[in-house]
């Protein structure tokens, strides 16, 4: 397992998605952000779970969080969430999985690589900021 390799592929995939002003591997806090640099991508791992099956090669669970920022001080008429909604959306197309193996591959570097688990999100309804942060898993053998 070649663990830089995975996170640059999955990163480059999602940083493609069109939309983002910013993308990056070094996540910052919204505030640090300026809006101007907004919307903006930051891919952050998090944990690594390797599990052995005696007989078996190894396999490994990578976590991750993409957080997703999008700021609309220059437009009060429209709600933050409306931007960070679609990009959402977008990120989700780009990882979906192959229509004939149900698989996220990364190129066949993985065994499969997916949203998993509840995408949190506030609509910046007290503000003009919005954020949504996505998790993802990814099988390693």
């Amino acid at each position: 397992m070649n663990r830089e390799q995975i996170y640059a592929a999955f990163f480059n995939l999602v940083a493609s998605v069109p939309g983002f002003v910013t993308t990056s591997r070094r996540i910052k806090h919204w505030s640090d952000v300026p809006q101007g640099s907004q919307p903006a991508l930051f891919q952050n791992q998090k944990k690594e779970i390797p599990t052995i099956n005696p007989g078996l090669n190894q396999v490994w669970t990578l976590t991750l969080d993409l957080f997703i920022y999008a700021h609309t001080q220059m437009d009060k008429t429209i709600a933050p969430s409306t931007i960070t909604n679609g990009l959402v959306d977008a990120v989700a197309a780009a990882i979906a999985p192959d229509p004939v193996s149900n698989k996220q591959t990364l190129g066949g570097l993985v065994q499969h690589a997916w949203i998993d688990g509840a995408i949190v999100t506030d609509e910046g309804v007290l503000g003009d900021q919005a954020v949504a942060i996505i998790p993802i898993t990814i099988k390693v053998a």
